[in-house]
């Protein structure tokens, strides 16, 4: 846990109100957020030969368990699918992360996203668990298994968040990790009485790998995140595979 400010405050800012992770590599005579960046930079990754950064969705929106990579690195290609997970991000790096001060190092880096700000997700927790061991034995951490059971990966090259049409209560029809085809309604917008007063639709076929989870909503907000695949039926089984494979774990 690197920002245990921002875990105490239930926040994901230090107490000078910046983004830890906008401010790396940082600096020892900075502000708080480029100190502590500077201090983990120097006593962690310099040391490092891998990374995985764990993160949960923003405060009140879920993240379908996926891994955000960039796919044109070969050895980052290949630790993000050893990870396991069926959705892979090709993501650009931001200035200003960690992904981007350990890219300078030529350390590859993984960044998990599952489940929601301030909840323990046991399902998520088991399959960020699980990919961490994953890489580990692929890289010579841990030993391997004698028949390790490799799940198959998809890339997602495109995604994009739906905004709400109007400010109102929102009607969720589908949820993260829901199958979705072009033009299908997601969510209807209504006002206090029930009236529908707009709705937000699926502007390709796809999964949907991020939600917002507040009922109340103002007109551009964020609701839904959907990433388009190749074959979107064959992802949406190996997602469902997956979380069958967790529970079955978890009780076992």
């Amino acid at each position: 846990m690197v920002n245990v400010f921002g875990f105490n405050m239930l926040s994901r800012y230090l107490p000078d109100r910046r983004d830890l992770n906008r401010s790396f590599p940082g600096s020892k005579n900075g502000s708080l957020a480029s100190r502590l960046a500077n201090i983990f930079m120097k006593e962690i990754v310099k040391k490092a030969t891998h990374g995985i950064d764990l993160h949960t969705g923003a405060i009140h929106r879920t993240n379908l368990p996926q891994i955000r990579a960039c796919i044109s690195n070969t050895e980052t290609k290949q630790l993000a699918f050893e990870f396991g997970v069926p959705v892979v991000i090709n993501s650009n790096i931001r200035d200003g992360s960690l992904r981007e001060a350990a890219r300078r190092k030529d350390i590859p880096m993984l960044l998990f996203e599952g489940g929601e700000a301030l909840r323990f997700d046991e399902k998520v927790i088991q399959i960020g668990v699980h990919g961490c061991l994953s890489v580990m034995q692929s890289i010579g951490m841990l030993a391997k298994k004698k028949h390790p059971k490799r799940r198959e990966v998809f890339v997602s090259w495109a995604s994009q968040w739906l905004r709400s049409p109007v400010s109102g209560l929102v009607r969720t029809l589908k949820d993260v990790g829901a199958h979705v085809k072009e033009g299908e309604t997601l969510g209807i917008i209504t006002d206090q009485f029930g009236k529908p007063q707009g709705e937000v639709s699926a502007p390709f076929e796809g999964i949907i790998i991020g939600q917002l989870k507040l009922p109340l909503v103002n007109s551009g907000d964020a609701l839904y995140h959907i990433a388009s695949f190749h074959n979107t039926r064959k992802v949406k089984k190996s997602i469902k595979q997956v979380e069958e494979d967790m529970f079955q774990c978890f009780y076992d």
